[in-house]
């Protein structure tokens, strides 16, 4: 391939700050209200122009569940409070009564503690969130580069409408969903070798109504037998395209998008045969990328690990298609081995491929989140910090570490 040589330059420090977090999706809005309520200076660098990625400019909009499918509870602290705020003005479908109003024991064994919520009102409320609570949101911005010395991330290179300009950190909480800090400081990572499939949802209009159509999965369609979906949204949810990507191409990921585009137009005039006033009202802003990369942590969760305790458990996940199996989510998964102020959450936490799936969902997302912004307010050092004060302070924080741990 033919190169050419871009000259070295000097780059402006326009910022400096306790916690940078990378990336405002779930785990982005968790981790920087996390540290700012601990403490800390926060900054979010977005590359969108708005909170929630996959949740809300992706119109993903299943808040998934906080319970273990069985009746209890799994998920609290900031993962339930943001189920709550993404309804403050109602909820679009599957409203958790049995959860939310004082339902029996029965009745939430008979109904998951799993809402849908409109996705602009969540992006504005979680933004009017973290403003009240001192976070600065720094927008259309991406990372592209990492200052590391000695081990650590001394700035971090943003570029954005202003230029490039470079931000003194304390430390960096990576929630880009891509592991994108984790790769350009140095850190070991993993790229999912199966890739994502197409999809493309987005809400339309007919005879009176705003409707969700669910169109395609990035991932495999789930067995309606073992995950408790109905088998008629599983061949509505069926991927549109053999196309797979790994979200991590710029080019590949820019085809990917225009055929996803393609598929959904003609889907549009498919259905206005049928009904002739249906128009598009909103569509997926960003593409629909579920696991890309993600770090290589000191720990792989693994399947192995259901219903096992951990003594470094930062929170805890049920599993969102299936009931029964949980997981204790562990600070080593986390942090890797080489950068020592930086910390993972999300979708990019180290895994084993197939409890990936289970942990790259809004609940998992907003307790690793929270558990990462936590430490990083806490901490200078993840080499060297002292998990049973973290777990304290967690405490706390209302959430759950441990499956025998009673909860108020």
């Amino acid at each position: 391939m033919h190169e050419i040589f871009e000259p070295g330059r000097r780059i402006p420090v326009i910022d400096e700050t306790e916690v940078l977090v990378a990336g405002g999706g779930i785990a982005g809005i968790a981790a920087a209200l996390a540290a700012a309520r601990n403490g800390a200076r926060v900054t979010l660098v977005e590359k969108e122009y708005a909170l929630g990625g996959m949740a809300t400019l992706g119109l993903i909009t299943i808040f998934l569940p906080l319970c273990d499918g069985m009746g209890q509870q799994v998920v609290y602290g900031i993962g339930e409070e943001l189920l709550r705020l993404s309804i403050t003005y109602g909820a679009e479908a599957d409203y958790p009564g049995a959860w939310l109003d004082g339902g029996s024991a029965q009745e939430r064994r008979a109904q998951r503690f799993k809402v849908r919520y409109n996705p602009h009102m969540f992006a504005m409320l979680a933004e009017k969130l973290l403003r009240e609570n001192g976070v600065s949101i720094l927008y259309g911005s991406y990372i592209c580069a990492a200052d590391v010395q000695d081990g650590r991330i001394a700035h971090v290179i943003v570029e954005n409408k202003s230029g490039r300009g470079a931000i003194k950190v304390k430390n960096v909480v990576d929630c880009s969903g891509d592991a994108d800090v984790c790769k350009l400081a140095g850190e070991d990572t993993y790229t999912n070798p199966e890739g994502n499939g197409l999809a493309n949802w987005y809400y339309y209009y007919t005879n009176g109504e705003v409707k969700l159509n669910m169109f395609g999965l990035a991932d495999v369609v789930p067995d309606p037998e073992i995950h408790m979906t109905d088998p008629d949204e599983v061949e509505r949810l069926a991927s549109i395209g053999e196309m797979r990507f790994s979200g991590v191409d710029g080019i590949q990921l820019s085809e990917a998008v225009q055929i996803a585009h393609g598929k959904m137009f003609d889907d549009i005039l498919k259905r206005r045969a049928t009904f002739s006033d249906l128009v598009p009202v909103t569509v997926s802003g960003i593409p629909l990328v579920r696991m890309s990369r993600r770090l290589r942590g000191r720990y792989e969760l693994s399947e192995a690990d259901v219903g096992r305790k951990l003594p470094d458990s930062v929170g805890m996940t049920g599993d969102w298609c299936r009931c029964g199996p949980t997981y204790e989510i562990p600070f080593s998964a986390l942090v890797g081995g080489r950068i020592r102020n930086l910390i993972a959450a999300g979708r990019i936490i180290s895994t084993s491929d197939a409890v990936w799936n289970v942990t790259r969902v809004i609940p998992p997302s907003a307790v690793s989140g929270q558990a990462a912004g936590t430490a990083a307010a806490m901490f200078s050092d993840f080499d060297n910090c002292s998990i049973p004060a973290l777990q304290e302070r967690l405490l706390g924080q209302r959430v759950k570490l441990h499956m025998d741990q009673k909860m108020d």
